[in-house]
């Protein structure tokens, strides 16, 4: 007898799928899957299959995924099979074949699944693949989400046979006189999983007849664990993550404060992608001079003065943008300049507008980004300042620096820091007769 009302109950407990769903599952022809399959099947869940082939058992990939597609049939179930090229796949990626099968799988997966419009997909893991994970991740090292290992449910993936172990599986299998095949890769100790599966749990086993009911309890605490710091963690960044239209700022004082640090920072910058490493350097160089950047691969995370500003990397833009008179708007990295012409003379207070003596001005005008040496004449003073002087005095966060635009007339001279301050030279006087106004807007 299958174990029906077990597997229902699972999923209802867990919140697995509601009645209704789609289901796609994952089967490789091993008696997991298999198993897995004649769950569905007898429950009455509209499914289809999906099977991969990695071309790396040769004639018994084949058997694998001809086996596969003939019990799709005998279910009359529709079936989506896939062939990849996995190590070409790995060494271009520079991983494992065992990581590039997972991803390559997995992306498919999830193709299928969205264009096949399925609700979920099931993957046939069961008590002892959580215990393998869970093994691999403490070898490996790994932070509290790494303990829980593999969760019943995550996003739209779904494994409904984390209630049983492997001996239970193998005996179902037995009882009910259900096909399937062998993967003969499953007993090489070539692989990490495979190693921990035949070298390592075994010896554990012996201390702890019970391992499977053991870890997949602590696994549930892990997870509640982990629910729990992310629960704190959202209110700790909603108390002190500043987010301004330049970056994402953290006080200094407050990363100080943080207790446990490591932990907690670890968290807040996780989702900008800075991994652990990087966090501790972070922290070693909190007292670093103004300026120290570290990098994610996706954001950077610069020391301003008092803050730990996050952004996002971008690349400084450097080349030359020439404005002309019939020039209306031109980008420039993440903001765009507009111009206009009036006869009308009069100006408002609006940093991100400068109005310029259009009679002053020599096209094409430049805009670029700030430059060593750049002297120009804040409107309201007479003498030249430095910019880089002009910056530190208005407090301008450091990842601004390079990208502020500074808007340069044919002579050379500074007419604007774009959203800051214009020239004195370029203002605004009883003699003007033509305005040229220069807004600054976000794109």
């Amino acid at each position: 007898m299958l174990p029906l009302s077990q597997f229902q109950d699972f999923i209802e407990q867990q919140k697995l799928f509601v009645q209704g769903n789609r289901i796609l599952l994952a089967v490789s022809g091993g008696k997991d899957s298999v198993l897995m399959l004649h769950l569905f099947k007898a429950i009455g869940v509209d499914i289809g299959v999906a099977h991969c082939n990695f071309n790396l058992r040769a004639d018994e990939a084949q058997r694998d995924e001809s086996f596969v597609a003939l019990l799709a049939k005998n279910f009359e179930l529709p079936f989506y099979v896939t062939h990849f090229d996995t190590k070409k796949y790995a060494a271009e990626n520079k991983i494992s074949t065992q990581m590039a099968a997972r991803e390559l799988r997995y992306n498919w997966f999830e193709e299928i699944r969205r264009t096949a419009g399925y609700d979920y997909t099931a993957l046939a893991q069961h008590q002892n693949d959580a215990v393998e994970t869970l093994l691999i991740n403490l070898t490996r090292g790994t932070g509290i989400s790494g303990l829980h290992g593999i969760l019943p449910k995550r996003d739209l993936l779904i494994r409904p046979l984390l209630f049983l172990n492997r001996q239970q599986i193998d005996e179902i299998v037995r009882v009910n006189n259900i096909d399937f095949v062998e993967d003969s890769s499953n007993a090489s100790t070539k692989y990490t999983r495979n190693k921990i599966r035949l070298e390592v749990v075994p010896h554990l086993q012996a201390i702890n007849p019970n391992l499977e009911k053991t870890f997949v309890e602590n696994i549930e605490r892990f997870a509640e664990l982990e629910t729990f710091l992310t629960i704190q963690v959202q209110k700790l960044a909603h108390e002190i993550l500043d987010k301004r239209n330049d970056g994402i700022y953290i006080s200094l004082a407050e990363i100080f404060r943080l207790n446990p640090q490591k932990l907690l920072l670890y968290e807040l910058l996780k989702p900008f992608n800075f991994s652990e490493n990087v966090v501790h350097e972070i922290i070693a160089g909190l007292k670093a001079l103004s300026g120290t950047h570290f990098f994610s691969t996706t954001h950077q995370a610069i020391i301003n003065r008092n803050d730990l500003v996050i952004v996002e990397k971008s690349v400084s833009v450097t080349a030359n943008q020439f404005i002309h008179p019939t020039t209306e708007n031109i980008a420039f990295g993440n903001v765009e300049i507009s111009l206009v012409f009036t006869r009308e003379v009069k100006f408002e207070v609006n940093l991100n507008k400068a109005f310029i003596n259009a009679d002053k001005l020599i096209f094409p005008l430049v805009l670029r980004n700030w430059q060593n040496g750049d002297k120009f004449i804040p409107l309201g003073m007479r003498n030249p300042k430095k910019v880089s002087d002009y910056f530190i005095d208005e407090k301008v966060p450091l990842h601004l620096k390079k990208v502020t635009p500074i808007l340069v007339n044919g002579n050379g001279e500074i007419i604007w820091i774009a959203g800051m301050r214009p020239d004195n030279r370029y203002k605004l006087t009883t003699a003007t007769k033509k305005v040229a106004i220069f807004e600054l807007k976000i794109k």
